[in-house]
């Protein structure tokens, strides 16, 4: 039996029929030069009433080499077209096969009706369907319905022949009723749009493909293809409208609908635009309310949100501002259509690209006034259309790609048969550990909470070893995985104890994982405890990641972890104690001590270098994923440690050159490049700390919702002001007369070069510690020669005492060594516990 069905041949000229279809503007019509209509089992042509014509695929390939192509019919059906009255069935993998005239944006569209058959069971029927390029559709079922289902995608065709296979599961069928491939107007897809969040431009739409998941006509009846020369249909908004007492629909005449100049009117016909929904202010006692309609969504994967607009309600210009929100997000604020079309009745639309991290399993549009003294009290839309973007993979259903490849890299199998050998390898060493550990036991074991309290951690460096979702909560689980290099286990018992029963007193910290709380064990030692909730399945992951990158890593700039409890389904870490907190609130919100600009640049410093490490000293390099001042820890002489690793991910090999995975991070801190792509690379680490450097510059929020639009983002705020030349006017005003100016100048610049827009341009945080280092030398530099200055003999006898100079926050400076040439920077390999000195005379950092 053949592998693969070619169902069209290459002379298919005479089967590429065109259609012209003639709506309400003569203007937007639309002939397409790839026109393929395929009444699949059909056998005489199909003629709809819009004017296309269905031809059966034996006229467009007059041979079928395998006979187990099977057609089946039905009389009649509830169905709205006499295509869904036939189908093909296909038995093994089947490849229909297509000539393209020009490359470009092509419509397919799939039709489906599972029609009764006595020896096929098509509403049971699993299959996958996928181009040469893109999976369509991935384990396909009709879930045992008996309706007729349309599935309608976009995608970019780039050769000369374009392939659609149907791949039927095991001891199932695959079938299709109908099939179109058509092209479409490039003016469809744009290559840049906006983004939800981070607020900004999104560039690269052109290289996604696309599934039409919903496409309304608002306030309006039924567009189909008689009435839309792109063949699309546009169905009512009212089963999506949350609450149609707050609607109103509206209409005016089409002819009166007028597109701006150069704007295509393919890009919706004018029946949507000539109808909308407003606010039913006349029903209700307060008009400040929002309109809200609601759809359901695959949240694994990306959408590009297009919203039509056109001012069909308004006497006069200047009279309509309103918002649009999405997933409670502000996707535009204060529209005013007049400005940008500079008349009524004129058509407007605008693109929103949401990431998966703002998506649950539905999407939330919404429309609302500005609430301004000026202007009617309104909001309009007018129409709206769903696309769902394809991954990383290019699939549109589904994690897998053509090729096999999975959005977030597992391993294979000669990487599992690796971890299997390292565990199987472990066992041995921890069972051999445990031996001498109970030949050594303490005389008085017997008396301790936990039979593993006293095993002390194995630090072998590096493990692979993980304990499943399934163990946690056994205390038994969490006794093997401490003899195998993973920390203490801590019983429950002893983490009451040292924690007083978790009373609420000594909570230290708050954040996503659960409450930290200050306790002591052993001798009076102070731990920080961090205990999540047992609930949360993410916090499970978390959990894990946590212990199992922080096991194998020791570095003076990285928090430990002591040990952990995984007893009774508790989630607990152990941590060194960073008695002096988070990095944030000394420089806002606690009002604490103000830090010097020195103590500043020390603390980036040692970030840096911890960052710097988990890049590059891992036997695999660790991307952090969630780099911000929260996450920068001070001991009690405020020596600078990274902390909270549960978003790690391990670094892409050369080969893979970066880690495609769903988008997770901070607010204001998320690199912009890794928010579009899903593809995540150590430079993302590099762009959040550019932005921490910016806070300890400036001293507020990466995010500030509560300032002027302009000032919301610190990043992009404080960029204009550096492209200005002006970016001492903003920074901490208590900095003012302490900070050298080549000091600042060179941490702006690292700054600067952190957050650019591509990954490609920023540089490694070797490079960022390098420049940091060069700003603090700079710094000591200046207040070494003020000393000196200041220190010199005056007519009197005896030298003048030159008392210690002192920053803002009454913290002395420290001087340099005077043996050291304030020209001469010593920068120490923590690793080799060599020194390494650079002359800077000449230099301008990197």
């Amino acid at each position: 039996m053949a592998a693969s069905t070619v169902l069209l041949g290459l002379f298919c000229v005479f089967f590429a029929s065109t259609f012209t279809v003639t709506s309400a503007a003569p203007a937007s019509t639309y002939t397409p030069q790839d026109s393929y209509l395929i009444d699949c089992g059909g056998t005489t042509s199909s003629p709809l009433p819009d004017g296309r014509v269905f031809k059966t695929d034996q006229q467009a390939a007059p041979y079928i080499s395998s006979e187990d192509d099977i057609q089946i019919s039905v009389p009649s059906a509830d169905v709205p077209s006499p295509i869904y009255l036939t189908a093909r069935i296909f038995v093994e993998d089947t490849t229909y096969s297509f000539r393209m005239s020009r490359p470009g944006w092509h419509w397919v569209r799939l039709h489906f009706f599972p029609m009764n058959n006595t020896e096929f069971d098509l509403q049971h029927a699993v299959f996958s369907v996928a181009t040469d390029q893109v999976v369509l559709l991935h384990s396909f079922n009709l879930d045992n319905s008996t309706e007729w289902v349309l599935k309608e995608y976009l995608v970019n065709v780039t050769n000369e022949r374009f392939t659609l296979k149907f791949s039927p599961m095991r001891n199932s069928v695959a079938f299709v009723n109908a099939i179109e491939v058509v092209s479409a107007p490039d003016i469809l897809i744009t290559d840049t749009g906006s983004a939800l969040f981070p607020v900004g431009d999104f560039s690269g739409l052109s290289s996604y493909s696309y599934q039409v998941v919903y496409r309304l006509n608002m306030g309006g009846p039924l567009i189909n293809s008689q009435n839309d020369t792109l063949g699309r249909t546009w169905v009512s908004d009212h089963p999506y409208l949350k609450s149609d007492v707050l609607a109103q629909s509206v209409s005016v005449s089409p002819s009166v609908i007028t597109y701006p100049e150069g704007e295509s009117p393919l890009l919706a016909p004018q029946l949507v635009y000539a109808s909308a929904i407003q606010m039913a202010d006349a029903r209700v006692t307060n008009p400040n309310f929002n309109i809200t309609w609601n759809f359901n969504i695959d949240p694994s994967f990306g959408y590009l949100i297009r919203m039509h607009f056109c001012d069909i309600v308004s006497k006069s210009l200047n009279d309509l501002y309103f918002n649009v929100y999405i997933n409670g997000r502000m996707a535009i604020s204060g529209l005013d259509l007049s400005t940008i079309t500079s008349a009524l009745a004129t058509p407007y639309y605008k693109d929103i690209v949401v990431n998966t991290s703002l998506l649950s399993d539905q999407l939330t549009v919404q429309i609302g006034p500005m609430n301004q003294d000026t202007g009617s009290v309104n909001a309009i839309i007018n129409g709206l259309e769903i696309l769902k973007m394809s991954n990383s993979v290019n699939s549109l259903d589904g994690e897998f790609g053509v090729d096999g490849s999975k959005v977030e890299t597992s391993s294979n199998r000669n990487a599992v048969a690796a971890v299997g050998f390292a565990m199987m390898f472990g066992a041995f060493v921890g069972l051999g550990a445990m031996v001498i550990k109970w030949q050594r036991r303490p005389h008085d074991w017997e008396k301790r909470n936990s039979f593993s309290s006293w095993l002390l951690p194995l630090h072998a460096g590096d493990t692979s070893f993980m304990t499943s979702k399934n163990s946690l909560g056994s205390h038994k689980s969490g006794f093997y995985s401490s003899t195998l290099g993973l920390g203490r286990y801590f019983s429950l018992a002893e983490l009451q104890e040292a924690t007083k029963n978790f009373d609420s007193n000594a909570i230290i910290g708050v954040g996503g994982f659960g409450n930290v709380y200050l306790g002591e064990i052993d001798d009076g030692t102070k731990v920080a405890v961090k205990r999540g909730n047992p609930q949360s399945e993410q916090g499970i992951t978390e959990f894990q990641t946590e212990i199992q990158m922080l096991s194998k890593l020791r570095h003076r700039h990285l928090v430990s972890l002591i040990g952990y409890c995984d007893e009774n389904s508790e989630m607990i870490l152990v941590y060194e104690y960073m008695s002096n907190g988070p990095f944030r609130d000394h420089l806002y919100g606690k009002n604490l001590a103000p830090l010097s600009w020195k103590q500043r640049l020390e603390i980036c410093i040692g970030a840096a270098r911890g960052l710097h490490y988990l890049h590059t000293g891992a036997a695999q390099g660790i991307i952090h994923r969630d780099v911000k001042t929260t996450n920068i820890l001070l001991d009690d002489n405020f020596i600078a440690k990274v902390a909270d690793f549960g978003l790690s991910k391990n670094a892409p090999t050369m080969e893979q050159g970066h880690v495609s995975t769903a988008v997770k991070g901070s607010f204001g801190y998320l690199d912009p490049e890794y928010f579009r792509r899903q593809q995540l690379t150590d430079k993302s680490d590099v762009y959040s700390f550019g932005v921490v450097l910016l806070e300890a510059l400036c001293v507020r929020p990466a995010i500030n919702p509560q300032l002027p639009r302009e000032q919301v983002n610190l990043a992009e705020w404080a960029m204009q002001w550096k492209r200005k030349g002006l970016l001492d006017k903003i920074i901490d005003p208590l900095l003012a007369g302490t900070i050298n100016p080549e000091s600042m100048k060179k941490f702006a610049e690292a700054a600067e070069k952190c957050l650019a827009d591509h990954g490609v341009d920023r540089p490694s945080m070797g490079d960022v510690l390098w420049n940091l280092e060069y700003a603090l030398q700079l710094q000591e530099a200046s207040l070494q020669g003020k000393a000196e200055e200041e220190s010199k003999p005056s007519a009197a006898p005896a030298p003048a005492v030159v008392p210690p100079t002192s920053t803002a926050d009454d913290r002395p400076l420290s001087s340099p060594e005077e043996s050291k040439n304030p020209a001469e920077v010593q920068v120490i390999d923590e690793h080799s516990g060599t020194a390494m000195f650079a002359q800077f005379s000449g230099l301008s950092g990197r």
